[in-house]
C-alpha cells in the first residue's frame, strides 16, 4: 500500500492532470460583396419613320417628298425612286393609273416604312366617231422614217442627267389659249385611239418658248419628225422630262444646260399639226403625266 500525498501536494497533482483550455479561435475576415451596377436604362424607342409628301395623288399627277431619314432604298409599287443626298424626291402617276400606289423604304437599321396613296381618277374627255376609221393607212415614208425617230426618243428620255429643276415649280412654257387637253381620247367606231400626251397652247409662230424648268437638252432634232416635227425634250433630273412639238425653230443644241425661263424656241406647225401652237408634254420615267395639273391654271 502506497503512502498517501501529503493534503499539501494534493491540488498541485490534480492542476497537473487537468489539459490546458483551448485557446479561442480567430474570427473569419469579413467577407466583403462586390458593388451591384444598376440595370442600364432601356434604350430610347426609335421614332417611327416617317414621309413627307405634297402634291397632287391623281390620274396624271406629280408629287414631290421626303423620305423618312435613314432610307437606303425607295421603291414605288416595287419599282426603284431615285432619291437625293437630302432624302427629297419625285414621283408621279401615269394618265391610266391604278387607285392606289404604296412608297417603300428601307432603313440602314434594317426597319422598313410604308405609306399609302390613294390616286384620284380623273373625268377625261371623250369624243366618239361613230363614221371615221381609226387610223389612215400610214405611207411607206412614215414606215421608213418612224422606227428611227421612236429610238431617238427613247434614247433621249433613257438619260439621267445631274439635274436640279424637278425641285422648282414647275411654270408655264408660253401662256396662250390652251387649244387641247391632255388625256382627251377619241373613239373610232369603237376603237379607242391614243390620248392626246400633252397640252396644245395655241398661238403665232414665232412666239418664244421658255424653259419650265432647269434641265439638260436631250433631244433638239436636227430635221422635222414625222409627227413631231422639231422636237426638243428637256430633261429636268430624276426622270422628269418636258418634250416640246412643233416647234418653228430650236434654239438650244444637245448638252445644254438651261434655267428657268431661258428661251429655247419658238411655236410652229412643223410636223403633224393643223396649225401653230405648242404641244407641251412631260414624262416621269414611263408615266405620262399632266403639264396643266402640274403648272397649274393658265395666267392671265
Amino acid at each position: 500500500m502506497k503512502p498517501a500525498l501529503p493534503a499539501a501536494l494534493l491540488p498541485l497533482v490534480l492542476a497537473a492532470c487537468v489539459a490546458p483550455a483551448a485557446s479561442a479561435p480567430e474570427p473569419l475576415p469579413a467577407v466583403r460583396s462586390a458593388p451591384v451596377a444598376p440595370p442600364a436604362p432601356a434604350p430610347a424607342p426609335l421614332p417611327p419613320p416617317r414621309f413627307a409628301i405634297s402634291g397632287t395623288a391623281s390620274q396624271g399627277g406629280l408629287m414631290l417628298g421626303t423620305a423618312p431619314v435613314g432610307t437606303v432604298e425607295l421603291l414605288k409599287d416595287g419599282t426603284p425612286v431615285t432619291i437625293a443626298a437630302d432624302r427629297r424626291f419625285v414621283i408621279a402617276f401615269d394618265r391610266d393609273a391604278g387607285p392606289a400606289s404604296v412608297l417603300t423604304a428601307r432603313l440602314s437599321d434594317g426597319r422598313t416604312a410604308t405609306h399609302h396613296l390613294s390616286v384620284a381618277p380623273r373625268a377625261w374627255r371623250i369624243e366618239r366617231l361613230d363614221r371615221v376609221a381609226k387610223y389612215p393607212v400610214p405611207s411607206a415614208d412614215f414606215q421608213r422614217r418612224r422606227p428611227a425617230e421612236l429610238a431617238q426618243i427613247e434614247a433621249a428620255r433613257g438619260r439621267m442627267e445631274a439635274a436640279e429643276g424637278w425641285r422648282q415649280r414647275i411654270i408655264w412654257p408660253v401662256t396662250g389659249r390652251i387649244s387641247g387637253l391632255f388625256g382627251a381620247q377619241r373613239i373610232y367606231r369603237g376603237e379607242p385611239g391614243s390620248y392626246h400626251s400633252g397640252v396644245d397652247v395655241a398661238r403665232p409662230t414665232g412666239t418664244p418658248v421658255v424653259a419650265p424648268a432647269d434641265g439638260v437638252v436631250v433631244l433638239a432634232a436636227d430635221a422635222p419628225f414625222t409627227l413631231e416635227g422639231n422636237l426638243l425634250i428637256i430633261d429636268h433630273g430624276m426622270g422628269l422630262n418636258s418634250a416640246f412639238l412643233h416647234l418653228s425653230r430650236i434654239d438650244v443644241p444637245v448638252g445644254t444646260r438651261v434655267r428657268q425661263g431661258q428661251v429655247v424656241g419658238a411655236i410652229g406647225a412643223t410636223g403633224r399639226a393643223s396649225g401653230p401652237h405648242l404641244h407641251w408634254a412631260m414624262k416621269w420615267k414611263d408615266a405620262r403625266i399632266d403639264p396643266l395639273l402640274i403648272a397649274g391654271p393658265m395666267p392671265d
